[in-house]
């Protein structure tokens, strides 16, 4: 694997939005997560999940899922249990004004099928249950964005 969060300044931020309006800030919370410490990587990560997932997923949430599967198999990361709670929260919430954003968001947590299969196996037991809820949601997720495969 290449060095974490990259290509994550090629990602036009200040275009997309977020819950709460613009999304320019989402980067400086995926590296709080990356580097910081247990409080500092919590703390971001609670942003990050009323940002991108809580309340519905947004064009922000498709561009951040593949750098949350970054971090969620990075094993530096001190909060990789939670971020895949947070990968699965995507995976459960929708925006239904705009269906397609929706489709994008829950089609990238569903790409990273195999490396959920992994995490599975992790070590560490947080993440091993927390990855194991992820393939089940993965297993059966249904909804009117997602046609079945």
């Amino acid at each position: 694997m290449g060095t974490i969060l990259k290509g994550m300044s090629r990602v036009p931020w200040h275009e997309l939005t977020h819950a709460y309006g613009s999304a320019e800030e989402v980067p400086g919370r995926l590296s709080r997560v990356a580097w910081g410490d247990a409080l500092t990587s919590a703390s971001a990560l609670s942003d990050l999940g009323l940002w991108l997932g809580e309340l519905a997923v947004f064009d922000a949430t498709v561009e951040a899922v593949p750098f949350l599967w970054d971090l969620a198999v990075t094993d530096a990361v001190t909060s990789r249990s939670g971020v895949i709670e947070l990968l699965q929260t995507i995976l459960e919430h929708s925006n239904p004004p705009k269906i397609d954003v929706q489709h994008a968001a829950h089609r990238a947590v569903l790409d990273g099928r195999s490396m959920a299969d992994v995490l599975a196996c992790d070590e560490d037991a947080a993440v091993r249950a927390a990855a194991r809820d992820l393939v089940a949601a993965i297993d059966s997720h249904v909804c009117e964005s997602c046609p079945p495969a």
